[in-house]
């Protein structure tokens, strides 16, 4: 059991904490592949609310909740009273009398925030305008996986200082990464966030990637726009902060690449990179699946 009834953005954790989720998830890992599953989330019910569209996040909780013996609805903001005026405190008591743990990828996240407060049982940000924690987890895993270690580690992130940039940034600090930002003017992460890590961490924030990159162990990068971004967005981030082999090149030898995907190839990254030897992205993809098991276990008991 972990000492927080909610992760809404990854800054509720502390170091041990982290590692408590990273451990088991690994161990839930190696089970997996010789065929061991335990039912530890037996007659337990997930409930997931969707009000975007997702691949990894439903596929990997859903399959998640099965692999240790319990059970996930699925909702899209359509399949609830939410889409009638319901407001999301009174889903969020709802919910509570008849469900473990709720999971909600959201728009705003003022509303995991309510939905947070409001219910009895814990919920976990799937995603939301300004957080992405479950996939700083997974990308934890994936660089304890491949690095063996976090201490003295560097990470680059290139592109945009977007909700998966800020929860970077708090997972960094936690395990004592540290984490060197490449963005445009205007499109830093959370300020807020990198003021609260600084005491933990070394941040740098730039607007050259190639100042970013130099001497990194990891660069990480995230699709430059998305369905709802205003035009004339795309010319502010490309080709300046796409990740191509000449900026692999940058970093140390044995640099990973990761991304959390879905990615715009040929935009933010080239598929020479994404298909390359140094990329981890699939098992990065991978790892959403044994850290949220592993999340899901230690917040329901």
């Amino acid at each position: 059991m972990i000492k927080t009834k909610d992760l809404l953005t990854l800054g509720e954790l502390d170091r041990k904490q982290i590692v408590q989720i990273l451990e088991l998830a690994i161990k839930m890992k190696k089970d997996l592949k010789k065929g061991i599953t335990k039912p530890v989330l037996k007659n337990k019910t997930l409930a997931m609310i969707f009000q975007k569209p997702s691949t990894r996040t439903r596929v990997s909780f859903e399959t998640g909740m099965f692999q240790l013996g319990g059970h996930a609805i699925h909702m899209s903001a359509q399949d609830l009273q939410l889409s009638r005026g319901e407001t999301i405190d009174d889903t969020a008591k709802t919910l509570s009398r008849y469900v473990d743990i709720i999971m909600a990828r959201v728009y705003d996240h003022s509303t995991i925030v309510s939905l947070a407060e409001s219910a009895s049982v814990p919920v976990i940000n799937g995603l939301s305008n300004s957080f992405h924690p479950c996939q700083i987890l997974a990308d934890l895993m994936t660089i304890k996986e491949k690095k063996k270690r976090f201490n003295g580690l560097k990470l680059a992130w290139i592109g945009d200082g977007n909700n998966v940039c800020n929860s970077m940034i708090y997972g960094c600090s936690r395990v004592g990464i540290s984490i060197s930002i490449a963005t445009p003017k205007g499109f830093e992460p959370n300020l807020q966030v990198v003021k609260e890590c600084r005491d933990l961490t070394e941040i740098n924030l730039f607007q050259d990637p190639n100042m970013a990159v130099k001497d990194a162990d990891i660069i990480v990068t995230d699709t430059f726009v998305s369905i709802h971004d205003k035009p004339g967005r795309l010319e502010k981030f490309y080709p300046k902060y796409q990740v191509n082999s000449s900026l692999m090149g940058r970093a140390k030898k044995d640099a990973i690449f990761m991304h959390c995907l879905p990615a715009k190839r040929g935009q933010e990254v080239t598929s020479s990179v994404i298909d390359g030897s140094q990329s981890v992205v699939w098992d990065e993809a991978e790892n959403r699946l044994h850290t949220q098991k592993a999340l899901l276990a230690l917040l329901t008991f």
